[in-house]
């Protein structure tokens, strides 16, 4: 498949432009996650996976086509092993995800860094998840202060993320 290419607004100029909005708009600051992925500002509809040390779910959605979607993965902010590590950002690159956000950990840093994907986690691990478990697929999840739900709009940037119930403008 080929590789897609998005452009993303900025967090703060969306910030400014949708304040007074009547769409729910929320935001978490930077601090918690860093950026993994060779894309640090990416957007698009959320879908949702909950799993806790254990990714065969991940992995499966990572592998259908993301159409422009950003996968949040709710690893309970487990600090123990890899949700995602190189192959799976590679699939998420290849089919058309902007981007993976991820509470928890990834492995294989360097090269998801040269991958053409936005990825954002709490930090990293050598070892990788179980595979003991599927997970939940598209259940609202919180984290971070924000809750993820299934078709709202997620944007990224190294400012921070902001969630819209609708998919937000640049447009006064």
């Amino acid at each position: 498949m080929s590789m897609a290419t998005f452009s993303s607004p900025a967090t703060a100029d969306l910030c400014d432009y949708n304040v007074t909005s009547p769409t729910r708009l929320t935001v978490a600051g930077s601090g918690d996650f860093r950026d993994y992925g060779g894309v640090t500002c990416f957007h698009g509809p959320i879908a949702t996976v909950k799993c806790f040390e254990s990714n065969p779910m991940v992995r499966r959605i990572l592998q259908e086509p993301g159409n422009g979607r950003v996968l949040v993965v709710d690893g309970g902010g487990s600090r123990r092993v890899a949700i995602m590590g190189d192959m799976l950002a590679k699939f998420a690159q290849d089919n058309g995800w902007t981007g993976v956000l991820i509470n928890g950990c990834i492995r294989d840093s360097k090269y998801i860094g040269q991958l053409k994907v936005g990825v954002k986690a709490l930090g990293t691990h050598p070892l990788k998840s179980a595979k003991t478990h599927e997970g939940e697929r598209g259940v609202t999840v919180a984290f971070a202060g924000l809750e993820f739900v299934p078709g709202h709009w997620l944007y990224a940037d190294e400012d921070g993320i902001v969630i819209s119930e609708n998919e937000l403008k640049l447009d006064p």
